[in-house]
């Protein structure tokens, strides 16, 4: 058949048809067989097009850009020396998470683990706020600590009083609860699984469907299929899942890197001409200052920031700030990337652990200290392992509150071994926090030949750092509760392996620290009144959203 001789719409369109029908449009380059033929064979999503963006999410497009302070560095703070990065495309949140947000998550755990069970009750405890960050010895707050993170007044102020601990595994619960609700969207799975079917044994988690998807739902997923979730294969019917080759579950949620964090805040791509960047960029928007210069705003400040000694909005009616703590998310101009709040408002916690310097020798590319390896956990039977709902495990942080490791349903993870390191020339070992810094070659007397620590079960920060030892809770012989603590007064740093980065300035916070550059850090287990958080998630295939064209032409 030519289909030349196709000339009329209807007819050519039949033959197009017939065409992919017979597999002419699915056809592998690599063996000349049919993709996704109802026969059998291999099944795979070649139609995909694009990352879908997540709920609440903005796409930020990856480049080069100069990591830390450039300009104005008047505390010559040696752990901001500038490197320069590359940072892959990413998403990351709109804005801070919400008052509002935070809240669904906890809604969600109280309803799928009843705090009247004494077993679950610490689960929701784990993950509630310190609300009793607000009080001040000398200030009267009192009433935030009953009504900040509740009343509807502050429903879309950005959440406070969470650890990072608390924030990384709210990412964990939201990742989860988008894709469970892409799946039915998909129709993959009926309509209102997420309300009917979802108890303390029957709840969704991604890696665990994409792993061992027969488990979902407390083994229930199979009865719970939707349109798409079975095929009808010859004269079979086969249960059909959303695996990766699908693509369509989205990626984590997680917290983003410092480089991430950075880079979004800078928005540098404001500031582009042709294949450069017009000079440096003190703040998140354009200018040396933080008010606007704009016509209609002019005069407005651009953040909520402290503004002075004593001076933490300006003088009620003018000059104003618009805010004495925190304020409503979006009441400040987007940066040049369409991302709110970046500097002022709330600190935020970003993923990476804390080192003074950035270790630009050893990674210039998606810079991230902080990787633990980890694998899944196979059974004697072959199959990946589940945690179940009547095998908790909490873990007792230093200042004794308590959370749960691992929710029911997840895959159990356990540390990689010899079997993934063998010959590796580019990982050796499960936990790289201290990779080039911390570790024995690099302490203070290795070079002598000798090491300033003979206790191997002390942290190696200890020895490139002299950090104090974790604190921790433990029971002594009467069974009470001690709380333990390194009482030694010669410490010369508080750096350990469990402190985090937080980047940018809060309300409570002078201009100065509104320089994305910026760097802090505080233990991962530590919450307050003016650290919150934002999510981002990877991005996935190609760098930009766009096709790329040349800007000019060369005339022939």
């Amino acid at each position: 058949m030519k289909l030349s001789n196709l000339k009329h719409p209807s007819i050519t369109f039949l033959a197009m048809l017939v065409f992919i029908g017979c597999g002419g449009g699915n056809t592998s380059r690599g063996t000349g067989w049919d993709i996704n033929s109802k026969k059998g064979g291999f099944q795979y999503n070649i139609e995909f097009d694009d990352q879908e963006t997540g709920p609440g999410l903005v796409f930020v497009e990856g480049g080069t850009f100069t990591k830390g302070q450039v300009q104005d560095d008047v505390m010559r703070d040696w752990n901001n020396s500038p490197t320069k990065q590359h940072v892959m495309s990413f998403y990351i949140d709109e804005t801070e998470v919400t008052n509002l947000m935070y809240l669904e998550y906890l809604d969600w755990l109280e309803f799928v683990f009843p705090t009247e069970e004494p077993r679950y009750r610490q689960i929701y405890e784990g993950a509630l706020p310190d609300t009793l960050v607000w009080r001040n010895q000398l200030g009267y707050v009192e009433e935030l600590t009953t009504n900040y993170l509740r009343h509807p007044a502050y429903a879309e102020y950005p959440v406070v009083g969470v650890n990072w601990l608390q924030a990384v595994q709210y990412a964990e619960w939201r990742t989860d609860r988008v894709n469970e609700f892409i799946l039915e969207r998909e129709s993959f799975v009926q309509k209102d699984v997420r309300y009917n079917e979802v108890e303390t044994n029957s709840t969704f988690n991604t890696d665990a469907y994409l792993k061992v998807p027969q488990t979902a739902y407390g083994n229930k997923i199979d009865s719970l299929a939707g349109k798409r979730g079975e095929q009808k294969l010859g004269d079979s019917i086969v249960k059909v899942y959303a695996g990766v080759e699908k693509g369509i579950l989205l990626p984590s949620y997680r917290l983003p890197t410092e480089a991430e964090w950075e880079y979004a805040a800078l928005a540098l791509v404001g500031d582009r001409e042709y294949n450069n960047y017009r000079g440096k960029k003190k703040y998140p928007w354009s200018g040396e200052y933080t008010r606007s210069s704009e016509r209609r705003t002019e005069g407005d400040q651009l953040a909520n920031f402290k503004l002075g000694k004593g001076d933490y909005g300006g003088i009620a009616g003018w000059s104003d700030d618009g805010a004495d703590i925190t304020i409503q998310v979006k009441q400040y101009p987007p940066n040049d990337f369409g991302v709110y709040d970046m500097a002022g408002n709330v600190a935020e916690w970003v993923s990476d652990v804390y080192r003074p310097i950035v270790d630009d020798e050893a990674s210039d590319f998606n810079y991230y200290r902080g990787n633990i390896y980890t694998k899944t956990l196979i059974g004697e039977d072959g199959k990946a392992q589940i945690v179940p709902a009547d095998e908790l495990v909490f873990d007792t942080l230093p200042n004794g509150k308590v959370l749960l490791k691992r929710l029911p349903g997840e895959l159990k993870q356990i540390a990689i071994d010899e079997n993934e390191t063998f010959l590796r020339q580019n990982f050796s070992e499960s936990d790289n926090r201290n990779f080039r810094d911390g570790d024995i070659e690099s302490s203070r007397n290795f070079s002598s030949g000798k090491s300033d620590l003979d206790d191997n079960s002390k942290p190696e920060t200890t020895q490139m750092y002299d950090a104090p030892l974790t604190p921790k809770l433990a029971l002594n012989a009467d069974g009470d509760l001690v709380r333990e603590y390194d009482k030694n007064s010669k410490r010369t740093t508080l750096i350990t392996d469990e402190v985090r980065v937080y980047k940018g300035g809060s309300w409570k916070d002078r201009a100065y620290w509104l320089d994305p550059a910026q760097r802090r850090y505080l233990p991962q287990y530590i919450a307050t009144d003016y650290i919150g958080f934002r999510c981002a998630m990877s991005r996935l295939g190609s760098k930009s959203q766009v096709k790329k064209s040349a800007r000019h032409k060369r005339r022939g």
